[in-house]
């Protein structure tokens, strides 16, 4: 959020006033000045949370060896997708389970995507 708060005050207001003299109200202002304006930044947050997600993949494969650990004390949802996709073949599985952890990550807030 600090890094959108920083793009946000980044975005010069004088784009703005330009659009509200042009008769854009505050939707089309959000829309054709402010969404385009914060596609790198948005594409960066993306990306770092991605690599997080690896990196958070890579120590529980190496501690529990793809398995979970005793009593899947090492599982993570990354962990659980690569077992149903490499180790069992249910790629329907791992769909259904990365629909649901995109639809709770909306319903209930997340620090990643």
């Amino acid at each position: 959020m600090v890094i959108y708060l920083a793009a946000l005050q980044d975005i010069p207001q004088t784009l703005y006033e330009a659009a509200e003299l042009d008769g854009a109200n505050g939707w089309q202002q959000f829309i054709y000045i402010t969404l385009p304006l914060l596609k790198p930044v948005t594409f960066f947050v993306v990306a770092m949370g991605v690599i997080g997600t690896f990196q958070l993949f890579e120590q529980s494969y190496i501690f529990s060896g793809a398995t979970g650990g005793p009593n899947n004390a090492t599982l993570t949802v990354v962990l659980l997708i690569y077992q149903a996709v490499f180790q069992n073949l249910q790629m329907g599985y791992a769909a259904a389970i990365i629909l649901i952890t995109l639809i709770q990550r909306r319903l209930f807030g997340g620090e990643r995507i």
